[in-house]
């Protein structure tokens, strides 16, 4: 048990040649990018209302590793990149590998939490609703190949990360 916690407890890092090119995007490209991106795999949630929490609501996805900052809001039933002046109401933190384990429901959101591997920063019932809400998501079936990708990604990190 003592094993699983110490790998639970460090997280690999994205390798330093990978991370350094995408720390050179601006964070606008990547909020804008990754709302384009969740408008279409949260079709039917946005449809069904199930992320009007977020409505009028700043998140922040801090990708630590990878020196990325993606800014998302609900607007009108659609997720909006935001702007750098408006303040965040909730923020998530981690390292590129650990966002990869919740993608692919490799790790359970609570144990990433839990063992402080995401964090979340600012409204505890925001960051409870956006828990809740990714811990419901069936998504295997959309992410078709993708999630092919995403596993590789993973289990790249998880090797050659440091």
């Amino acid at each position: 048990m003592k094993q699983v916690s110490n790998l639970l407890s460090r997280a690999p890092t994205m390798p330093a040649p990978l991370a350094f090119p995408l720390g050179l995007i601006p964070s606008s490209a990547h909020s804008t990018a990754m709302a384009k991106v969740l408008n279409r795999l949260f079709a039917p949630e946005l449809a069904d209302g199930e992320l009007d929490f977020l409505e009028g609501q700043v998140m922040l996805i801090r990708v630590s590793d990878a020196r990325i900052n993606i800014r998302l809001t609900l607007e009108s039933g659609r997720l909006k990149a935001v702007s750098n002046s408006r303040p965040e109401d909730l923020s998530i933190e981690g390292a590129v590998y650990d966002f990869l384990l919740l993608a692919t429901r490799r790790e359970d959101p609570d144990t990433l939490f839990f063992n402080r591997r995401l964090r979340l920063g600012g409204s505890t019932e925001l960051g409870l609703y956006v828990k809740n809400f990714l811990d419901s998501l069936e998504l295997e079936g959309r992410l078709g190949p993708l999630l092919k990708v995403m596993n590789g990604a993973t289990s790249f990190i998880g090797r050659f990360g440091h």
